[in-house]
Protein backbone atom coordinates (compact mmCIF):
# COMPACT_ATOMS: atom_id res chain seq x y z
CA UNK A 1 0.00 0.00 0.00
CA UNK A 2 3.10 2.45 0.05
CA UNK A 3 2.64 5.43 -2.45
CA UNK A 4 5.66 4.51 -4.75
CA UNK A 5 4.49 6.37 -8.08
CA UNK A 6 4.51 10.44 -7.86
CA UNK A 7 0.82 9.68 -9.91
CA UNK A 8 -1.78 9.68 -6.91
CA UNK A 9 -4.64 11.14 -6.37
CA UNK A 10 -4.69 14.35 -4.47
CA UNK A 11 -6.54 13.03 -1.53
CA UNK A 12 -3.21 10.66 -0.61
CA UNK A 13 -0.54 13.45 -0.94
CA UNK A 14 0.69 13.56 2.01
CA UNK A 15 -0.27 9.76 3.84
CA UNK A 16 1.87 8.87 6.60
CA UNK A 17 4.65 6.25 5.79
CA UNK A 18 4.70 4.86 9.31
CA UNK A 19 3.68 1.08 8.53
CA UNK A 20 0.95 1.35 11.10
CA UNK A 21 -0.72 3.71 8.84
CA UNK A 22 -0.07 1.11 5.80
CA UNK A 23 -1.29 -1.62 7.50
CA UNK A 24 -4.81 0.73 8.68
CA UNK A 25 -4.99 1.94 5.13
CA UNK A 26 -4.91 -1.82 3.71
CA UNK A 27 -7.37 -3.11 6.24
CA UNK A 28 -10.21 -0.19 5.76
CA UNK A 29 -9.21 -1.16 1.54
CA UNK A 30 -9.62 -4.75 1.88
CA UNK A 31 -12.69 -4.46 3.74
CA UNK A 32 -14.52 -1.71 1.79
CA UNK A 33 -13.15 -4.15 -1.26
CA UNK A 34 -15.24 -6.83 0.22
CA UNK A 35 -18.51 -5.35 0.90
CA UNK A 36 -18.73 -3.94 -2.76
CA UNK A 37 -18.19 -7.24 -4.01
CA UNK A 38 -20.13 -8.76 -1.43
CA UNK A 39 -22.74 -7.12 -2.19
CA UNK A 40 -23.02 -6.60 -5.69
CA UNK A 41 -22.40 -3.25 -5.66
CA UNK A 42 -20.62 -2.32 -8.60
CA UNK A 43 -22.99 -1.45 -12.13
CA UNK A 44 -20.01 -0.96 -14.73
CA UNK A 45 -20.01 2.20 -15.92
CA UNK A 46 -22.04 3.72 -13.23
CA UNK A 47 -21.97 7.13 -11.38
CA UNK A 48 -22.17 7.60 -7.62
CA UNK A 49 -22.95 10.21 -5.83
CA UNK A 50 -20.63 10.26 -2.81
CA UNK A 51 -22.38 12.07 0.29
CA UNK A 52 -19.83 13.87 2.00
CA UNK A 53 -20.78 15.17 5.38
CA UNK A 54 -17.51 16.52 6.52
CA UNK A 55 -16.74 13.77 9.45
CA UNK A 56 -14.62 11.57 9.65
CA UNK A 57 -16.34 8.50 8.01
CA UNK A 58 -17.59 10.21 5.05
CA UNK A 59 -13.87 11.51 4.22
CA UNK A 60 -12.75 7.91 4.63
CA UNK A 61 -15.20 6.56 2.44
CA UNK A 62 -14.10 9.35 -0.45
CA UNK A 63 -10.65 8.53 0.04
CA UNK A 64 -11.26 4.66 0.06
CA UNK A 65 -13.43 4.64 -2.95
CA UNK A 66 -10.92 6.67 -4.74
CA UNK A 67 -8.07 4.20 -4.20
CA UNK A 68 -9.80 1.73 -5.34
CA UNK A 69 -10.93 3.51 -8.42
CA UNK A 70 -6.79 4.41 -8.90
CA UNK A 71 -6.23 0.66 -8.75
CA UNK A 72 -8.73 -0.40 -10.64
CA UNK A 73 -10.87 -2.15 -9.30
CA UNK A 74 -14.02 0.56 -9.19
CA UNK A 75 -15.51 0.93 -13.07
CA UNK A 76 -17.69 3.58 -11.76
CA UNK A 77 -17.81 7.02 -11.72
CA UNK A 78 -17.74 9.48 -8.61
CA UNK A 79 -19.09 12.56 -8.04
CA UNK A 80 -19.13 13.94 -4.44
CA UNK A 81 -22.18 15.99 -2.81
CA UNK A 82 -22.36 17.54 0.37
CA UNK A 83 -26.00 18.53 1.35
CA UNK A 84 -25.96 21.86 3.36
CA UNK A 85 -29.01 22.09 5.42
CA UNK A 86 -28.75 25.56 6.96
CA UNK A 87 -27.64 24.51 10.68
CA UNK A 88 -26.31 27.45 12.83
CA UNK A 89 -22.35 27.91 11.99
CA UNK A 90 -21.90 25.07 9.74
CA UNK A 91 -18.85 26.42 8.05
CA UNK A 92 -20.01 26.39 4.43
CA UNK A 93 -16.40 27.17 2.75
CA UNK A 94 -14.32 23.82 4.22
CA UNK A 95 -15.95 21.27 2.24
CA UNK A 96 -15.80 23.25 -1.13
CA UNK A 97 -12.32 24.27 -0.91
CA UNK A 98 -11.22 20.73 0.50
CA UNK A 99 -13.14 19.25 -2.81
CA UNK A 100 -12.02 21.78 -4.88
CA UNK A 101 -8.17 21.31 -3.54
CA UNK A 102 -8.38 17.77 -4.00
CA UNK A 103 -9.49 17.80 -7.89
CA UNK A 104 -12.71 15.67 -6.93
CA UNK A 105 -15.85 16.52 -8.92
CA UNK A 106 -18.54 17.63 -6.62
CA UNK A 107 -22.01 19.46 -5.89
CA UNK A 108 -22.48 22.12 -3.01
CA UNK A 109 -26.34 22.07 -2.44
CA UNK A 110 -27.94 24.59 0.03
CA UNK A 111 -31.66 23.27 1.46
CA UNK A 112 -32.63 25.06 4.65
CA UNK A 113 -33.78 22.02 6.13
CA UNK A 114 -32.70 23.18 9.54
CA UNK A 115 -35.97 25.24 9.81
CA UNK A 116 -38.27 22.93 8.97
CA UNK A 117 -36.69 20.30 11.97
CA UNK A 118 -37.26 23.21 14.47
CA UNK A 119 -40.31 24.27 13.58
CA UNK A 120 -42.23 20.80 13.45
CA UNK A 121 -40.17 18.97 16.84
CA UNK A 122 -41.52 20.08 20.04
CA UNK A 123 -38.59 21.57 22.36
CA UNK A 124 -37.12 18.73 24.68
CA UNK A 125 -36.70 16.05 21.48
CA UNK A 126 -34.10 14.94 19.37
CA UNK A 127 -33.95 16.57 15.48
CA UNK A 128 -31.96 13.16 13.95
CA UNK A 129 -34.79 11.26 12.43
CA UNK A 130 -36.42 13.86 10.64
CA UNK A 131 -33.57 15.75 10.09
CA UNK A 132 -32.14 12.29 8.09
CA UNK A 133 -35.19 12.00 6.26
CA UNK A 134 -35.85 15.03 4.98
CA UNK A 135 -31.81 14.64 4.37
CA UNK A 136 -32.01 11.26 2.37
CA UNK A 137 -35.42 12.99 0.02
CA UNK A 138 -32.50 15.91 -1.20
CA UNK A 139 -30.30 13.28 -1.76
CA UNK A 140 -32.14 11.36 -3.93
CA UNK A 141 -33.02 14.48 -6.07
CA UNK A 142 -29.51 15.05 -6.52
CA UNK A 143 -28.79 11.78 -7.59
CA UNK A 144 -31.19 11.86 -9.98
CA UNK A 145 -30.31 15.75 -11.57
CA UNK A 146 -26.66 13.86 -11.52
CA UNK A 147 -27.96 11.01 -13.50
CA UNK A 148 -26.68 8.89 -10.43
CA UNK A 149 -27.63 5.14 -10.09
CA UNK A 150 -26.95 5.19 -6.55
CA UNK A 151 -25.95 7.09 -3.24
CA UNK A 152 -23.12 6.09 -1.52
CA UNK A 153 -23.15 6.89 2.49
CA UNK A 154 -20.66 6.24 5.15
CA UNK A 155 -21.75 4.24 7.41
CA UNK A 156 -19.47 1.88 9.08
CA UNK A 157 -19.65 -0.93 10.96
CA UNK A 158 -20.53 0.34 14.36
CA UNK A 159 -23.28 2.46 12.99
CA UNK A 160 -24.95 -0.98 11.76
CA UNK A 161 -24.43 -2.57 15.20
CA UNK A 162 -26.04 0.86 16.94
CA UNK A 163 -29.34 0.57 14.45
CA UNK A 164 -29.45 -3.15 14.98
CA UNK A 165 -29.54 -2.76 18.84
CA UNK A 166 -31.82 0.77 18.31
CA UNK A 167 -34.19 -1.40 16.75
CA UNK A 168 -34.52 -4.25 19.10
CA UNK A 169 -34.51 -2.18 22.26
CA UNK A 170 -36.97 0.83 21.13
CA UNK A 171 -38.45 -0.76 17.65
CA UNK A 172 -39.36 -4.73 18.68
CA UNK A 173 -37.71 -5.90 15.67
CA UNK A 174 -34.52 -7.11 14.16
CA UNK A 175 -33.22 -4.88 11.46
CA UNK A 176 -30.46 -2.86 10.74
CA UNK A 177 -29.18 -0.22 7.86
CA UNK A 178 -28.34 -3.28 5.03
CA UNK A 179 -25.50 -2.44 2.40
CA UNK A 180 -27.28 -2.18 -0.13
CA UNK A 181 -30.88 -1.08 -0.31
CA UNK A 182 -33.31 -0.30 -3.22
CA UNK A 183 -35.22 2.77 -2.96
CA UNK A 184 -39.06 2.78 -2.75
CA UNK A 185 -39.16 4.13 -6.42
CA UNK A 186 -37.37 1.93 -7.36
CA UNK A 187 -34.80 3.76 -9.48
CA UNK A 188 -31.68 4.36 -6.80
CA UNK A 189 -29.59 2.11 -4.86
CA UNK A 190 -28.23 3.28 -1.36
CA UNK A 191 -24.95 1.57 -0.64
CA UNK A 192 -22.52 1.76 2.47
CA UNK A 193 -19.28 0.29 1.19
CA UNK A 194 -17.97 0.38 4.86
CA UNK A 195 -20.04 -1.65 6.13
CA UNK A 196 -17.22 -4.04 7.48
CA UNK A 197 -14.93 -1.22 8.60
CA UNK A 198 -14.66 -0.13 12.02
CA UNK A 199 -15.40 3.26 13.49
CA UNK A 200 -12.25 3.60 15.07
CA UNK A 201 -10.25 2.65 11.84
CA UNK A 202 -12.24 5.67 10.28
CA UNK A 203 -11.16 7.99 12.89
CA UNK A 204 -7.84 7.20 12.82
CA UNK A 205 -7.37 7.00 9.07
CA UNK A 206 -9.17 10.33 9.06
CA UNK A 207 -6.68 11.62 11.75
CA UNK A 208 -3.60 10.54 9.69
CA UNK A 209 -4.44 12.32 6.95
CA UNK A 210 -5.68 15.61 8.28
CA UNK A 211 -8.71 15.92 6.50
CA UNK A 212 -10.91 19.37 7.87
CA UNK A 213 -13.07 17.48 10.60
CA UNK A 214 -16.40 19.24 10.86
CA UNK A 215 -18.08 18.95 14.34
CA UNK A 216 -21.40 16.77 14.18
CA UNK A 217 -23.00 19.00 16.96
CA UNK A 218 -24.10 21.71 15.47
CA UNK A 219 -27.55 21.03 16.37
CA UNK A 220 -27.24 21.98 19.59
CA UNK A 221 -25.70 18.79 22.77
CA UNK A 222 -29.29 16.38 22.03
CA UNK A 223 -29.02 15.00 25.26
CA UNK A 224 -30.41 11.68 25.76
CA UNK A 225 -29.86 10.30 22.07
CA UNK A 226 -30.98 6.66 21.90
CA UNK A 227 -27.83 5.97 19.38
CA UNK A 228 -25.78 7.25 22.36
CA UNK A 229 -27.40 5.24 25.13
CA UNK A 230 -26.67 2.41 22.75
CA UNK A 231 -23.11 3.45 21.23
CA UNK A 232 -22.33 3.60 25.78
CA UNK A 233 -23.70 -0.05 26.35
CA UNK A 234 -21.52 -1.22 23.24
CA UNK A 235 -18.06 0.94 24.30
CA UNK A 236 -19.48 -0.97 27.91
CA UNK A 237 -19.04 -4.99 26.43
CA UNK A 238 -16.49 -4.14 24.43
CA UNK A 239 -14.45 -2.95 27.18
CA UNK A 240 -15.24 -5.92 29.39
CA UNK A 241 -14.26 -8.59 26.38
CA UNK A 242 -12.18 -6.76 23.45
CA UNK A 243 -13.96 -7.81 19.91
CA UNK A 244 -17.19 -8.30 20.86
CA UNK A 245 -18.03 -5.92 18.39
CA UNK A 246 -17.02 -7.88 15.89
CA UNK A 247 -18.71 -11.34 16.99
CA UNK A 248 -22.28 -9.36 16.98
CA UNK A 249 -21.43 -8.23 13.51
CA UNK A 250 -20.58 -11.34 12.18
CA UNK A 251 -24.17 -12.89 13.92
CA UNK A 252 -25.51 -10.39 11.95
CA UNK A 253 -24.00 -12.03 8.62
CA UNK A 254 -25.04 -15.42 10.08
CA UNK A 255 -29.33 -15.46 11.03
CA UNK A 256 -30.55 -18.61 11.24
CA UNK A 257 -34.55 -18.24 9.97
CA UNK A 258 -35.47 -21.41 11.68
CA UNK A 259 -34.07 -20.78 14.97
CA UNK A 260 -35.86 -17.47 15.59
CA UNK A 261 -39.81 -16.75 15.68
CA UNK A 262 -40.79 -15.12 12.64
CA UNK A 263 -43.18 -17.41 10.71
CA UNK A 264 -43.27 -14.91 7.60
CA UNK A 265 -39.35 -15.93 7.20
CA UNK A 266 -39.87 -19.75 8.17
CA UNK A 267 -42.85 -22.10 7.50
CA UNK A 268 -43.17 -23.41 11.13
CA UNK A 269 -46.95 -24.34 10.37
CA UNK A 270 -45.92 -26.38 7.39
CA UNK A 271 -42.92 -28.43 9.25
CA UNK A 272 -43.81 -31.71 8.95
CA UNK A 273 -42.57 -34.88 10.55
CA UNK A 274 -40.91 -37.96 8.62
CA UNK A 275 -43.06 -40.40 8.39
CA UNK A 276 -40.41 -42.81 7.82
CA UNK A 277 -39.05 -42.04 11.66
CA UNK A 278 -41.75 -42.79 13.27
CA UNK A 279 -40.88 -46.36 14.59
CA UNK A 280 -40.51 -46.92 18.32
CA UNK A 281 -37.67 -44.77 19.58
CA UNK A 282 -38.72 -44.87 23.53
CA UNK A 283 -35.38 -47.21 23.93
CA UNK A 284 -33.27 -44.62 22.95
CA UNK A 285 -31.52 -41.70 24.73
CA UNK A 286 -33.31 -38.31 22.28
CA UNK A 287 -30.53 -36.05 20.83
CA UNK A 288 -30.34 -32.48 21.77
CA UNK A 289 -30.48 -29.42 19.06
Amino acid sequence: MTDISNDIHPLFHGAPSTTEFKKLRKRIVRYTREAIEQYGMIERGARWLVCLSGGKDSYTLLAVLYELKWRGLLPVELVACNLDQGQPNFPATVIPEFLERMQVPHRIEYEDTYSIVTDKIPEGRTFCSLCSRLRRGNLYRIAREEGCSAIVLGHHRDDILETFFMNLFHGGRLATMPPKLLNEEGDLFVYRPLAHVAEADCEKFAKAMNYPIIPCDLCGSQDGLQRQQVKAILDGWEKNAPGRRQVMFRALMNARPSHLLDPKLFDFAGLMRDPKADTDNSNQIPVLR
